[in-house]
């Protein structure tokens, strides 16, 4: 067992840290008065706000343990899922597919695809949503779970409870209104309290060329050896970046996953909700730095057999997710690594908070009013929010120890999005931008595309198919298995969605005002100049990508 040595002023930080979002979370029950505001803030932030909020929901277990530890497994690579695998992704989802979510006045996206397509559609992806929200869940549980036991030293069991009890008492007194304010809070928090993990190693080591030293060329790269998959650590050829991240997982996360579109939902104008993704890719592409080159301190630290570092293991399995609060016990003083722990702690709860509010949006809207109670009143729903949420908190806790299973938790969440989001992507970009697509095709397209990429998994993991016959190279990892499995996934989808919808009844064209490319009046539009605009901020991210990416070829 090991454990930080806290003193009473590091457990005073984490007390008063845990104290005041419990606190907020009642303050903010007042302003909570029907199910608009429980479920969508009342469409009243502003694009900095919701900004923040929208980057914030997606800084959980996945981003600090997940990636950091993931850094150590593969190298530099990992920063694609900063970069290529979001920014694009992010800029087309405020330029593109926010005016159709916006203006439609929906509560969530399998919402759109009932107006879109039908119920069928709609309740399929509701389902799968819903599924993938509870294991993704179960990930910022296990997470937090995983400070509190593993680094305290506190029973794994009351670690568990504990951590989704807090959750569970702030989002159901004021549902996505605390989420998002406790996110922004808890935005600042990670990078006050973590942001020393990289810059003390960096200092120990003697700068960055010395870290990048340290560690095998091949792990030290961004581009420059993705020719040949055995040249790099993700053990992958850019196709398989290009195509499984950077197109299909990275688009089909951040354009249809309603853990992060939510957050734009409530913003309180459509100008402002376009602005969110794009104020939150500026931050998004500095979140390497903290995580990424932490990352790379530990694997330079591990290669050295004086530096007497080394990652946690469970059995004959390394706990790749261990890297980065191993570097906390070995960087932080005594009084500020409560700061650290409760930065941690604040990023798995932003995290397991934007699941829970997501989940509760889509069952109460998209599964219990669409398949049970059609005619339920706005109380009713708003009771049932508050429900709900407590029964997805319960769920997330058996999930959370499947996620204990496996060695990196990374890996783990790519192969849930390949499952869900990869196809889902194919019928949104087909849905709003072709408009002869129906919803027959929508429908058997989206079915197909789950299907396989679910068989693909289980065909790989249990060895029915080599990992050869998807990555279409001689050596694969397992996290370039995910990145093609989602590529299959989102073509058989997408030809199935076509092939379907030209042998099915089309929906009237006055059905689809609003919802198709072509048949929405461009409201987004006004006279204002144009660096002022959503494309003139979406331009400047894109340009500072490419020259991210030039820089650390």
């Amino acid at each position: 067992m090991v454990t930080l040595g806290l003193n009473p002023v590091d457990w005073l930080v984490i007390a008063v840290y845990f104290g005041f979002i419990l606190g907020l979370g009642y303050y903010l029950k007042k302003f909570t008065r029907n199910q608009e505001d429980f479920f969508i803030a009342g469409r009243k932030n502003s694009s900095w706000v919701a900004g923040l909020a929208f980057l914030s929901a997606n800084l959980g277990a996945l981003e600090l343990l997940g990636m950091t530890g993931n850094t150590f497994k593969y190298g530099m690579y990992v920063a694609h899922f900063y970069w290529i695998g979001a920014i694009p992704a992010m800029v087309f989802l405020g330029l593109y597919m926010m005016p159709f979510y916006y203006s439609s006045r929906i509560h969530s996206v399998p919402g759109y695809l009932r107006l879109r397509f039908d119920e069928k559609t709609r309740v399929l992806n509701a389902i799968a949503f819903a599924v993938m929200t509870l294991l993704v869940s179960g990930i910022n549980l296990y997470a937090m779970a995983l400070v509190l036991h593993t680094f305290l030293g506190w029973n794994w069991d009351v670690s568990m409870l504990i951590s989704a009890g807090t959750v569970a008492a702030y989002v159901t007194l004021s549902g996505l209104l605390s989420a998002i304010f406790t996110e922004i809070i808890q935005f600042f928090l990670i990078w006050f309290g973590l942001f020393l993990v990289s810059a003390l190693g960096i200092i120990e080591f003697g700068g960055v060329r010395e870290v990048m030293a340290r560690i095998p060329p091949s792990f030290a790269t961004l581009w420059s050896t993705s020719g040949d998959p055995a040249q790099n650590g993700m053990v992958i050829t850019w196709a398989g970046i290009v195509l499984g991240l950077g197109f299909v997982l990275s688009f089909g996360y951040w354009t249809t996953d309603f853990l992060v579109v939510q957050r734009a939902f409530s913003a309180r104008d459509l100008r402002a909700a376009r602005m969110t993704p794009i104020i939150a890719s500026f931050f998004k592409m500095a979140v390497p730095f903290l995580v990424i080159m932490s990352g790379l301190v530990a694997l330079a630290l591990a290669s050295d057999p004086k530096s007497g570092f080394a990652l946690l293991r469970d059995g004959n399995q390394v706990n790749y997710d261990s890297a980065l609060p191993l570097l906390i016990q070995r960087y932080y003083p005594p009084g500020l690594i409560g700061l650290g722990v409760t930065a941690l702690l604040a990023g798995f709860m932003a995290g397991q908070a934007g699941n829970v509010s997501a989940f509760n949006t889509v069952w109460t809207y998209d599964i219990y009013r669409a398949l049970i109670n059609p005619k339920a009143s706005d109380d009713l729903l708003l009771w049932m929010g508050r429900v709900t949420t407590i029964v997805g908190i319960v769920l997330s806790v058996g999930t959370a120890y499947w996620a204990k299973s496996f060695p990196s938790i990374m890996d783990y969440m790519q192969a849930i999005f390949s499952w869900v989001n990869a196809p889902l992507f194919a019928t949104m970009l087909l849905g709003m931008f072709v408009v002869w697509i129906t919803p027959n095709g929508a429908f058997w397209g989206l079915l197909a595309g789950m299907g396989s990429s679910f068989f693909l998994f289980l065909a790989v993991k249990f060895a029915w198919i080599a990992p050869a016959a998807i990555t279409l190279s001689p050596v694969a990892s397992d996290m370039a298995a995910n990145f093609w499995r989602a590529w299959w996934a989102w073509v058989i989808c997408f030809l199935v969605t076509i092939g379907v919808s030209l042998f099915t009844r089309r929906k009237p064209r006055e059905e689809l005002v609003g919802l198709v490319k072509g048949l929405t009046a461009e409201t987004a539009t006004v006279a204002v100049p144009f660096i002022k605009k959503p494309e003139f901020y979406g331009i400047i991210s894109i340009v500072v990508l490419i020259l991210l990416n030039i820089y650390y070829w």
